[in-house]
């Protein structure tokens, strides 16, 4: 048995970076707690290991007595005396037992101890090799899909992007290498789970830092950020040198900088702006080229209505809705972007308009939608079907007016 020890010592130690005396520990304890439930159930064990060549010896402990009640756990005071010479009564002493006596059972616990400990090596060193590297871009290989999880092999260990961690249009198949960002190490019952993302803005953002070197220096700072995966990413950027341009610094030579991100993101469409605190000057500056002709800030309710003249109009509201979203996320208010009119012009039948324009409503269902308040595409920003039943609309027609503004 004791070749069989130091082997698994051997191996654990070498092969797996166990350490030898954190086994030993691991399978004294195993044996001592199998040998006292089974042959030597009742006893009081003690179990040692050689770590130089994996002797192991065994003792029961036991008190010394004149009278033997148990002697599973007493030892009379004569026969304690031939193992420990002046041995007294009411002593507890060690005798020495025949490792084989332990029994089939704790040889059987012992090497599932052993795998067991070892499976809890592989997870804790899962997570101690990857901790560090929480919110940094990692580069794999597509392993398979099972139903809309894809696991990815990094090599020391597998990762999973979860389907909402995708990009909508993306498609990898096994083999392909792909680069995702850590986003968090997750515990579970099976032990650490790496899970990776693609749909996070932090993913583009990280791409920035390590593509822009002013960002990673500090000298361009990232202020907002607004993303729709697989379509938009609006960013918002300053600078602490008034010598660097930070949209320049972004953008790079001759788009250089911002083109490699747009290739890693298959074409995803990146817009760069400079930052500016006051929301009005945000918001003349995120909608160029379109042109505000008229701002109109409420404080209180932290709502900005922008009238744009009709040629601006789609530029501003982007393919469905979907620059005024971003653009809405990006200052962090909620924007409603209406037509320019001059006065004497019909407001309601404006926005009407606006939303037939975008979404080909019926003109009866767009005029019911603004007199509930939804006066522009970007008001559908949080709105479910139930708003809309809430509203007076039927189910029916809730869920076509909620289909055509995702479609």
């Amino acid at each position: 048995m004791s070749s069989e020890i130091l082997s698994v010592l051997e191996y654990m130690e070498k092969e797996k970076g166990i350490p030898r005396a954190d086994m030993i520990s691991t399978i004294a304890n195993a044996l001592k707690t199998a040998a006292q439930k089974g042959v030597n159930s009742g006893q009081e064990l003690k179990i040692d290991i050689n770590p130089k060549n994996g002797q192991l010896h065994a003792w029961a402990v036991m008190k010394v007595v004149d009278s033997v009640s148990n002697p599973r756990t007493e030892i009379h005071v004569e026969k304690a005396q031939a193992v420990k010479p002046g041995a007294l009564i009411g002593e507890m002493i060690d005798r020495e037992i025949e490792p084989s006596t332990l029994g089939r059972i704790a040889a059987q616990t012992a090497r599932q101890a052993v795998m067991q400990r070892l499976r809890q090596f592989e997870k804790d060193r899962i997570y101690d090799d990857f901790k560090d590297q929480i919110g940094n871009i990692v580069t794999g290989t597509v392993r398979r899909r099972e139903r809309n999880d894809i696991f990815i092999d990094l090599g020391k260990a597998e990762a999973v992007m979860p389907g909402k961690e995708q990009v909508p249009g993306e498609e990898y198949q096994p083999g392909d290498r792909i680069r995702c960002i850590l986003l968090e190490i997750e515990s579970t019952p099976r032990g650490p789970e790496i899970i990776l993302s693609r749909a996070s803005q932090k993913f583009v953002r990280r791409l920035f830092e390590l593509e822009v070197t002013e960002i990673a220096d500090g000298t361009v700072k990232i202020e907002a950020f607004a993303r729709e995966p697989g379509y938009r990413t609006k960013i918002a950027v300053t600078s602490k040198d008034q010598k660097v341009d930070p949209v320049g610094a972004c953008v790079g030579a001759r788009g250089a900088r911002v083109k490699t991100i747009v290739r890693e993101l298959n074409g995803e469409k990146i817009d760069i702006v400079k930052y500016y605190a006051d929301p009005r000057e945000m918001i003349i500056e995120a909608f160029k080229p379109a042109v505000p002709r008229e701002i109109i800030i409420d404080e209180k309710n932290h709502r900005v209505v922008l009238k744009v003249a009709t040629d601006d109009l789609a530029i501003a509201i982007g393919r469905k809705g979907q620059n005024a979203r971003l653009t809405s996320r990006l200052i962090g208010w909620r924007l409603d972007i209406e037509e320019f009119k001059a006065a004497g012009d019909n407001p309601e039948q404006t926005a009407a308009d606006l939303l037939v324009k975008t979404f080909v409503f019926d003109p009866a269902i767009a005029l019911r939608l603004v007199r509930m308040g939804i006066t522009s595409p970007a008001a559908f920003e949080g709105v479910a079907a139930e708003d809309l039943t809430g509203g007076g609309f039927t189910a029916e027609e809730a869920q076509e007016i909620i289909a055509r503004v995702a479609g």
